[in-house]
């Protein structure tokens, strides 16, 4: 009897030894989606660049001459017709942003739309009538529109040294 449980034993330590227990090691690599850019102006890239939305909370807390250095992505409202010397971003649906371009050194595309990322300084400012009339007319508006603009504006506005086009 006791060589029976001895040799019970021996086997179930034998067993109990060679049964290796296989962690399956699982690596999770990050992944970060690479988009492609066309680079207009000054080289920048898109890290640390403000959502549209977030931009907007600056903005409405600014007053006329006040200006911010920062980076937004936003979506293209509307190119200059005449030779992509402005265009407009959407912000929140409801608000929009004028960018020009700094010391008129580049131009978008005339037929620019989609995503962008701009870098340069954000701020408020009044535009008078004549102007607003002039970037009306080069948006090609009807004259009936251009002449109902009869006010100053208080604008969003962003001077950019550089931008990033989303390509598809």
């Amino acid at each position: 009897m006791k060589k029976i449980l001895l040799f019970i034993a021996l086997t179930l330590s034998m067993l109990s030894c060679k049964d290796e227990t296989k962690t399956a090691e699982t690596k999770i690599q990050d992944v970060k989606e690479e988009i492609a850019y066309a680079s207009i102006g000054m080289e920048i890239n898109d890290a640390d660049a403000l959502t549209s939305e977030r931009m907007m909370v600056h903005y409405k807390n600014m007053k006329a001459g006040d200006t911010v250095p920062t980076k937004i992505k936003g979506k293209i409202i509307e190119v200059c017709s005449k030779k992509g010397c402005w265009m407009t971003l959407d912000m929140d649906g409801e608000n929009e942003v004028m960018v020009k371009f700094k010391d008129y050194g580049f131009f978008m595309p005339l037929d620019a739309e989609g995503d962008v990322v701009v870098n340069g300084k954000a701020f408020v400012t009044e535009t008078p009538v004549d102007e607003l009339r002039h970037y009306a007319e080069d948006a090609g508006k009807s004259k009936e529109e251009i002449e109902a603009i009869t006010e100053p504006k208080l604008e969003y506005r962003f001077e950019a040294d550089g931008v990033l086009l989303k390509t598809e």
